[in-house]
C-alpha cells in the first residue's frame, strides 16, 4: 500500500468512502465485510459523515456501522484515520433536499455526537460538511478552532467548498486545516482551482465521487475511450485508470471512492499499484480536457 500525509499523519493513498454502506436496500453485514476487507489490504482512511443514511431520523447510522465493524474486527487498527463530517442535515428521504447548518453551537454539538457513535474520545479529522449560506463561513471554522482547542478532535477539515473559503479557512486554522473535500472526477471537475490550490498549501485534497461517469464511457465521450485504452493496455478496469490518473495529478491528492462490497473496494485499491507513465497521463488529461470544451 502506498501512502500520503494527511496532516501530521500517514494513510493509505486511497481510502474508503463508507456513504454507500448506509444506502437504501444494503445490508449492515455487507459493509461491515467491506470495512474488514479494506483493512486486511491495507486501507487506513475511512471518511462518513452523521449526515449518511437513508431512514428518517437516523442521523450517524454510517458512523455506527463503522463503529460496530471496528469493535468485531480482529486486526490492528492503530494507524486508521477515521474522518467523519457535520453541519448537513439528510431528511432520509429519497429525493428531498439535504440542509445545511454551519452555526457554531451545532457543529460542536454534532461534533460530540459523532464522537459517542464512533466510540472514540478524540475525532482523528472532522470536517465541515458544506457551507451554509445564512451562517459566515468565518463562524463555522471558528467552532472547528474550539474543537481542536477542547481536544475533540485532532484535525480540522472543510468540504464543498470555493478557493476563498478554503484561503479563509487557512488563515484561521494555519496548519491545522489538513483536508479539503470537494467533488471531482473526470466528468466534474468544477474543483480544479481548489486541486491545485491544496496543492500549493500542502493540503490534502480528497476527491468524494472520484469515480463519476468513468463507468458508463458514452458519459465521457472520446475520454472515455481513452480511458478504457489505458485500461485494457495494463489489463485493469477503468476505475483503476481512474483513480490512478486522479493521483498523478499532485502528491496531495488521496481519493476517497465509495464502496458497499468488498469485490468494488478491492479493484479501487489496485490503483495504487498502478503505474501510468508520463504519456498516459499527459493523453488522459488532455482528453479529459478536450471533453469539457
Amino acid at each position: 500500500m502506498r501512502h500520503r500525509r494527511l496532516g501530521d499523519r500517514t494513510v493509505s493513498a486511497i481510502g474508503l468512502g463508507a456513504m454507500p454502506m448506509t444506502k437504501p436496500g444494503r445490508d449492515e453485514a455487507g459493509g461491515i465485510a467491506t470495512i474488514h476487507a479494506a483493512l486486511d489490504v491495507g486501507i487506513t482512511f475511512i471518511d462518513t459523515a452523521d449526515a449518511y443514511h437513508s431512514v428518517p431520523g437516523a442521523a450517524g447510522l454510517n458512523e455506527l456501522l463503522i463503529a460496530a465493524a471496528l469493535r468485531s474486527y480482529e486486526g490492528d487498527t492503530s494507524q486508521l484515520v477515521i474522518a467523519t463530517k457535520g453541519g448537513s442535515l439528510n431528511p432520509g428521504i429519497p429525493g428531498a433536499d439535504w440542509a445545511h447548518c454551519g452555526r457554531a453551537d451545532y457543529l460542536k454539538w454534532a461534533a460530540h455526537a459523532s464522537a459517542r457513535r464512533l466510540g472514540v474520545e478524540t475525532i482523528a479529522l472532522y470536517q465541515h460538511h458544506r457551507p451554509d449560506p445564512r451562517v459566515d463561513y468565518e463562524e463555522s471554522i471558528e467552532a472547528l478552532c474550539e474543537l481542536l482547542d477542547e481536544g475533540l478532535i485532532s484535525m480540522a477539515g472543510i468540504s464543498n467548498a470555493s478557493t476563498a473559503q478554503i484561503s479563509l479557512a487557512h488563515g484561521i486554522l494555519g496548519d491545522a486545516l489538513v483536508s479539503v473535500q470537494n467533488r471531482f472526477s473526470p466528468t466534474v471537475r468544477e474543483s480544479e482551482p481548489q486541486l491545485r490550490l491544496c496543492a500549493e498549501l500542502g493540503i490534502a485534497f480528497l476527491p468524494w465521487s472520484p469515480l463519476g461517469g468513468i463507468g458508463n464511457a458514452d458519459d465521457l465521450g472520446g475520454a472515455g475511450g481513452r480511458f478504457a485504452d489505458v485500461a485494457r493496455a495494463h489489463g485493469v478496469s477503468p476505475q483503476q485508470v481512474c483513480l490512478a490518473w486522479e493521483l498523478a495529478l499532485a502528491p496531495t491528492v488521496i481519493p476517497i471512492p465509495g464502496a458497499s462490497r468488498p469485490a468494488s473496494m478491492l479493484d479501487s485499491v489496485g490503483a495504487v499499484d498502478l503505474q501510468l507513465d508520463d504519456n498516459e497521463i499527459a493523453e488522459l488529461s488532455a482528453a479529459v480536457a478536450d471533453h469539457g470544451e
